[in-house]
């Protein structure tokens, strides 16, 4: 189910024309239904470093991964509404059902068990578990939103499933179900006062924890690939608006495990420009995990008829008055770039 609220239309300060668009994944997925909205009323203090982070960027429009679903919007809205109290004001947002958590009766991780997180659509242990939001201070215009969510991962052109000794992993049926999107890939339509712009945003399965069979290595990276198909003209009609495409693609595009040339591809195509934001260092990471390290995994690549004017990637601990929540905050960064329209 598609929610979208106008929350209130109070205007930002005039910007000339220059909008900023970022991605976050804020991390703030818990461990079942409600616990989320529970915890931003408690001003659990994760929740305030992301609130801390959000309205230091002051992002026109920004898409969000990682943040828990339910069906009346109702943590969305409570998010929306801490950052209201912290000086960023948001009057629109768009959440819908995800694919993480959404149950299937099949074994479709290939363990032998069914009912399973990994057996789901997406990986999760309730429907909507880490799914995907957008925040804006311009009209969504949800009727003409495209929700490709449903696309059957063997649908997608050029798709590589799992195979072992010739046989589909881990069953033909599963094949025959299985969805692309781990999360989701939206396309929605904005509203800007200088003209419609499309934010395209996901939030990729990463391309690990899995067997021989790559199983989830290959759908890294054809849920990357989808961009380049889209664009390419192989799903339908090519986008005529500007876009942004703003998400995690769970993949670095030198470091790491994964199938580079995915998001090689994407950052190479003709009608994309990747800015190439950084941090106060010089650094191009935007997550910082344990155990392989920096890595430059969430991305903000405005198409080529976007002028972009500044980019960024900010993160607590290169920035002073952040410097207290770093501790809290989420792994990921927050990604921003500055554009306006032709």
């Amino acid at each position: 189910m598609i929610r979208a609220l106008v929350l209130f239309l109070l205007p930002f300060a005039a910007q000339a024309e220059v909008m900023r668009i970022a991605t976050y994944n804020t991390e703030l997925s818990r461990k079942g239904p409600a616990l989320l909205l529970r915890d931003i009323g408690r001003d659990d203090p994760q929740v305030l470093a992301v609130v801390s982070v959000i309205s230091a960027a002051r992002p026109d429009i920004i898409a969000l991964q990682g943040i828990d679903w339910d069906l009346e919007g109702a943590a969305i809205q409570a998010l929306s509404q801490k950052l209201r109290n912290a000086g960023v004001d948001y009057g629109y947002f768009y959440a819908a059902r995800p694919n993480a958590g959404l149950e299937t009766p099949l074994d479709l991780d290939g363990d032998g068990r069914t009912q399973g997180p990994g057996d789901a659509q997406g990986w999760g242990q309730f429907t909507g578990q880490g799914g995907l939001a957008i925040l804006s201070r311009y009209e969504i215009v949800t009727d003409e939103v495209l929700d490709f969510s449903e696309l059957l991962w063997q649908d997608l052109p050029g798709a590589v499933l799992p195979f072992v000794d010739d046989h589909p992993f881990p069953s033909e049926t599963a094949h025959k179900t299985q969805r692309l999107s781990s999360t989701a890939h939206w396309v929605v339509p904005i509203d800007t006062p200088f003209g419609r712009l499309d934010l395209m945003t996901f939030h990729a399965a990463p391309p690990v924890f899995d067997g021989p069979e790559d199983r989830n290595g290959l759908r890294n990276r054809d849920e990357i690939r989808f961009w380049s198909v889209l664009l390419n003209g192989d799903l339908g009609p090519v986008p005529k608006d500007p876009f942004v495409i703003a998400g995690d693609a769970n993949l670095d595009p030198s470091r790491g495990e994964g199938h580079k040339q995915a998001i090689h591809t994407l950052l190479e195509n003709p009608v994309v420009q990747d800015p190439l934001p950084t941090d106060p260092t010089g650094s191009t990471a935007t997550v910082d995990w344990k155990a392989t390290g920096e890595m430059r995994v969430d991305f903000v690549l405005p198409s080529r008829d976007l002028r972009v004017l500044d980019s960024g990637v900010l993160w607590p601990k290169e920035d002073a008055p952040l410097r207290e929540y770093a501790d809290q905050a989420s792994r990921h960064r927050l990604v921003w770039v500055d554009v306006t329209l032709p």
